[in-house]
């Protein structure tokens, strides 16, 4: 098949043939690439994923879809016994979040865990309490995360439900899990992985990362795949999803669009950095840095196209509350603020308590307006300030004099990055792999937290959708999805990600957005299962190949 084209229909075929049963153009991690997969020189052989026992069937379909890019699907331990599912019980003293992947408070000491699986079995619940184990990455020795209370093991979700609303009658909080999601070595499967090859050597369509029509607002990757006529597409970068935390849609971290950096970064956090030409693919860790001058003064910017006073996965300036280090899934907040605003965040800046200097196209104040919020002039921009700032921008932004505002990315030394155009730089996080080695990093990244094992547990520990992004050694880009959730699709764990990355010989890995918003498209067609009830999520922003226009 290597002689022609894949339409999004095709591909979803063959997929599809490819997930149920080996097929004609299939082949065993082990064998030698497809006739549709044309070998890369210098690029490592394929490794069966280590994923569960050696031993496990593993298929894999390889299609081009365009000069330059391939589709893998990765179907291992298809077939094999389903394992039991049981009701996990939330122990008191928790913290909830509205994110609807974030997890319960699941985890807690054992003698709090051991009262309450005592207290569930005399209520007539065969209740256990159960030791976490992790294993140990490169920031966090691992070790015992905390222990859990399990009731029962049912064949199937719906003997779960029962006796989770059981559970929920007697006053007990509750979710039905499938045991396969645990993250627990030695188990058989099913992982679906689906995986993007573009390979800059033959390629000469584009590489680029698309927020949509504005950046407020969410869009499915499907969406944004169809609207700019790309080849394929993943979902990219964390970003707000609760209007409490921000403008929703709004990356979470880092943004550089075409060159434009639309978004600070979560200070020190990986990135994955690309260029139009699919060449220099790298993951860095950025920082950032703005300021704004006029005749009168400067002040130092602490954010771009957000809402300001919130810090979604927080990592700004050393006045944010609760902390200025990394935290994810964590809004922090910050009363005093100055933030920059350009007209691709939306239709109007937010509204609310403070000042607000309008800039038309040269950067000239036009007005300036208390309380702050309105529409923008065609090509401009403003900047607003809240609290003790509000003040100093209204007598430094005066009407018709220039208020110059200048921001940039800046590496781990403190040194400006350039983002040309045609530059593209969406944020993630934790680091997988460095330098062809596992380096996964959840502490320097905001995923550990303190006093909170239930989130580690939740986020890295356990088996959830992924995607995935980084670099070969033979300079390819390659874009990961792992289905997840699901009793045929278990997910992976964020060191199995990390495994995952290295077997597929990627020389430097980051971990993206992953949960309900893992998505791959072909066209405008969802090649993957995503997790959520609803289906595809609308997300901030999305990594696309283009094809070749000329």
């Amino acid at each position: 098949m290597n002689s022609k084209l894949l339409g999004a229909g095709t591909v979803l075929a063959l997929l599809a043939s490819a997930a149920a049963m080996p097929s004609a153009s299939s082949a065993p991690a082990s064998a030698a690439p497809s006739a549709s997969a044309p070998a890369v020189t210098g690029a490592a052989p394929a490794k069966p994923l280590p994923l569960g026992d050696p031993g496990l069937t593993e298929t894999r379909t390889t299609e081009t879809l365009q000069p330059g890019v391939t589709l893998t699907r990765i179907v291992r331990g298809a077939g094999t016994p389903r394992l039991p599912w049981t009701v996990e019980v939330a122990i008191p003293g928790g913290t909830g979040s509205p994110d609807p992947d974030a997890p319960p408070a699941a985890l807690r000491d054992r003698a709090s865990a051991e009262e309450l699986a005592g207290e569930l079995t005399g209520a007539g619940f065969a209740a256990r309490a159960e030791e976490v184990t992790t294993p140990a990455v490169a920031d966090f020795a691992g070790g015992t995360l905390g222990w859990r209370v399990r009731v029962g093991a049912f064949d199937g979700r719906a003997a779960a439900n029962a006796a989770r609303a059981r559970l929920a009658d007697a006053g007990y909080a509750g979710s039905a899990t499938y045991t396969g999601w645990d993250g627990d070595p030695g188990v058989r499967g099913t992982w679906r992985v689906d995986v993007l090859t573009v390979d800059p050597r033959r390629f000469r369509g584009g590489l680029t990362a698309s927020y949509g029509p504005d950046l407020e607002n969410r869009e499915k990757t499907s969406e944004l795949t169809a609207a700019a006529g790309a080849t394929a597409g993943v979902n990219a970068g964390f970003f707000v999803l609760d209007p409490r935390a921000g403008a929703p849609g709004d990356p979470a971290g880092v943004g550089v669009y075409d060159g434009r950096v639309l978004s600070e970064t979560v200070t020190g956090r990986p990135a994955l950095v690309l260029h139009e030409s699919a060449r220099g693919t790298r993951v860095e860790r950025l920082g950032w840095r703005g300021r704004v001058t006029a005749r009168g003064g400067a002040l130092p910017l602490d954010g771009v196209d957000r809402v300001p006073g919130l810090i979604r996965n927080c990592g700004g300036t050393a006045d944010d509350s609760p902390t200025a280090r990394p935290r994810h899934d964590v809004t922090c907040t910050d009363d005093d603020e100055v933030v920059a605003f350009t007209e691709e965040y939306g239709a109007r800046t937010p509204a609310g308590d403070g000042v607000e200097a309008v800039l038309d196209a040269r950067g000239r104040v036009v007005e300036v307006r208390a309380p702050r919020g309105g529409p923008l002039p065609a090509g401009g921009g403003s900047v607003q300030a809240t609290g003790d700032h509000a003040g100093r921008l209204a007598r430094l932004a005066r009407t018709g004099e220039r208020l110059r505002v200048r921001h940039g990315l800046r590496d781990d030394r403190g040194r400006p990055v350039a983002t040309p155009p045609g530059t593209a730089v969406v944020n993630g996080g934790p680091e997988l792999v460095r330098d062809g080695r596992t380096h996964v990093t959840p502490a320097a990244d905001g995923m550990l937290q303190p006093g909170n094992p239930s989130f580690y547990y939740g986020w890295m520990h356990k088996r959830n959708p992924r995607t995935l992004a980084g670099v070969d050694a033979a300079g390819r880009t390659v874009l990961v999805t792992a289905d997840g959730r699901a009793t045929d699709a278990l997910g992976l764990s964020i060191p199995e990600s990390a495994d995952v990355a290295r077997a597929l010989g990627l020389r430097d890995a980051v971990n993206l957005d992953g949960g309900g918003s893992t998505t791959m498209a072909v066209g405008d067609q969802v090649i993957n299962d995503p997790s959520d009830g609803a289906g595809e999520r609308p997300v901030g922003d999305a990594l696309l190949i283009l094809p070749d226009r000329r």
